[in-house]
């Protein structure tokens, strides 16, 4: 999966090894980056110039018209690698009205909000809704898609390490 990110070249490290996630607008142009470092202190931006009003980083397969809505490209890949029959998007940073949205909707996908299991994720959700209530929302059960994922990870190899039974790991 991220091989192929990488391939397609809406993936790729800068010259400081930081991870970049190329912003895709129409016609696939590029129209900005979300970077994550990757060192020993975490952090994130979005690259000088960038126009996330103008696009968006995605992951798909293939034709899918499931559409989640995630708040970084991190949580994208994180909600596509559990749930890979579906398009995940990032909107760099909680945004309930990005311009590009209702051209999505117009085109028909099953839309769902997948932003973090926070304050901030909850409030903006539900302005998402409260202005296209086509939209539902899929709330993590962790602070976001990311952690699920490492999570799912963890007890996957718990699991393959100890030969427990998954009502076991669920307890956990």
């Amino acid at each position: 999966m991220i091989q192929s990110l990488i391939n397609e070249g809406r993936l790729y490290a800068d010259d400081r090894a930081n991870a970049v996630f190329l912003l895709l607008g129409k016609g696939n142009t590029v129209v900005g980056a979300e970077i994550r470092g990757t060192n020993h202190k975490p952090w994130h931006a979005l690259a000088p110039g960038s126009r996330k009003d103008r696009g968006f980083f995605y992951i798909a397969h293939g034709n899918s018209r499931k559409l989640v809505i995630c708040e970084s490209a991190i949580d994208a890949i994180s909600y596509y690698a559990l749930d890979p029959n579906c398009r995940a998007l990032s909107t760099a940073g909680a945004h309930p009205n990005p311009p590009w949205l209702s051209n999505l909707i117009n085109k028909g996908f099953k839309l769902f909000c997948g932003f973090d299991s926070d304050e901030t994720g909850d409030t903006l959700a539900e302005r998402m809704i409260t202005l296209y209530p086509s939209i539902k929302r899929l709330r993590p059960t962790h602070h976001d898609w990311n952690d699920m994922l490492k999570e799912s990870l963890l007890k996957s190899n718990l699991n393959n390490r100890c030969n427990l039974p998954p009502t076991l790991l669920d307890n956990q």
